[in-house]
C-alpha cells in the first residue's frame, strides 16, 4: 500500500518491507525471509515499472528482515561513476548489483551467521550514530540505535516523504522482542521509541503527520508510538519497582506486570510470549544496558 510521499510498504512473509520509488530506481528497506524473496521481486517490480533495485537497508540482523538479501541484491543494478556512467548488474558469476547499507553491529552479526552467502552482507556499514544520503531527490537518514532489539538496529527516515521505518524498534503485534543474546534491552528499545517521537511530527490534533512503518503490524503515526512507549515505560517501571523490593523473578511474574496491557499486546503461545517479555525486562532492570563507546 502507499504510504507518502514516493514510499510504499509490502506487508508478506517476514518483516514489513519498505519501497522508495523514483527516477534514479528503487531503494528497498528490509528483504524479508529468503522463500518470499521472488513475490517480493515481482511485487516491487509492479510498483515501480520495472525500475532497477539500487539500495537495500537493512534495519537489524534477524532472518524475517535479511533473508531476501542475496536474490534481492543479484536482481539490482548499481550505478558506476567516472568518464562515462553506467548500470552494473551480476557479472562474472557475483553478484554485483544493488549495495547493502546498515550498520557496523549488524554487519558483526551477520559474520556471526554459519552458511550466510557473501551476496547476503552489507557493502557498506556505518559504525557511528548517522549515516544519510540523497536519493530520488530525498534526503535518507539512517540513525543507529544501540542495545534496544538488537545491539545494530537502526531507524530510516524519509525526510521529503515524511516516513520513519522503525524495523523492530516497534512492533505493532506484540510486545516488542529483545534479543538478549545480541545485546538487545528494554531501555533501549525505550530510548528508541523516544528518538522516533524527536523527529515525528504530527499533524491535526496531534493524529496523522509522519507515518512511521513498524517492522510487523499496521502503518502508525506519532500518536501510537507515544501510547506503545508509555506502556513499556509502565511495564518496565513496576518491574523495577519489584526488583528494588528483592523480588524474584517468579514472584515478579505472579505479579503480573502487564496485565492491564495483555488484552492488545499479551502472546501465550509462539516464538515470543508476554512472560518471555517480562523475563528480558526483568533482566534488563538487574544489569543496566551497555554504553557505546
Amino acid at each position: 500500500m502507499h504510504v507518502a510521499g514516493n514510499i510504499w510498504v509490502i506487508v508478506g512473509q517476514g518483516g514489513n518491507v519498505t519501497v522508495q520509488v523514483g527516477d534514479a530506481g528503487v531503494l528497498v528497506v528490509d528483504t524479508q525471509f529468503a522463500a518470499g524473496a521472488e513475490a517480493l521481486i515481482a511485487e516491487i517490480a509492479r510498483i515501480s515499472g520495472d525500475k532497477p533495485i539500487r539500495y537495500i537497508l537493512n534495519t537489524h540482523v534477524h532472518d524475517d528482515h535479511i533473508g531476501g538479501n542475496a536474490r534481492l541484491r543479484s536482481a539490482g543494478r548499481q550505478v558506476i561513476g567516472g568518464n562515462v556512467a553506467r548500470d552494473v548488474g551480476a557479472r562474472g558469476g557475483e553478484a554485483a548489483g544493488a549495495t547493502i547499507i546498515a550498520t557496523s553491529g549488524v554487519l558483526d552479526r551477520m559474520a556471526e551467521i554459519k552458511d550466510l552467502p557473501s551476496a547476503a552482507m552489507p557493502d557498506d556499514a556505518f559504525p557511528g550514530e548517522l549515516f544519510d544520503f540523497g536519493f530520488n531527490g530525498e534526503a535518507v537518514q539512517m540513525v543507529h540505535i544501540p542495545h534496544a532489539h538488537t545491539d545494530g538496529d537502526m531507524l530510516v527516515h524519509f525526510r521529503r516523504s515524511d516516513v520513519i521505518v522503525a524495523g523492530d524498534l516497534l512492533n505493532m503485534n506484540s510486545y516488542p522482542f529483545i534479543d538478549e543474546a545480541r545485546g538487545g534491552h528494554i531501555d533501549g528499545v525505550i530510548d528508541a521509541l523516544n528518538r522516533i517521537l524527536q523527529i515525528a511530527v504530527p499533524a491535526d490534533k496531534q493524529e496523522g503527520g509522519t507515518m512511521i512503518i513498524p517492522g510487523h503490524g499496521r502503518l502508525t503515526d506519532e500518536a501510537d508510538v507515544v501510547e506503545y512507549r508509555d506502556m513499556l515505560t509502565i511495564i518496565r517501571d513496576r518491574v523495577r519497582a519489584s526488583v528494588a523490593k528483592g523480588l524474584t523473578i517468579q514472584q515478579v511474574k505472579a505479579t503480573r506486570p502487564t496485565l492491564d496491557y495483555d488484552g492488545r499486546w499479551g502472546q501465550t503461545t509462539g516464538r515470543w510470549t508476554t512472560e518471555q517479555f517480562v523475563e528480558a525486562v526483568y533482566r534488563g532492570v538487574k544489569a543496566p544496558a551497555k554504553q557505546e563507546d
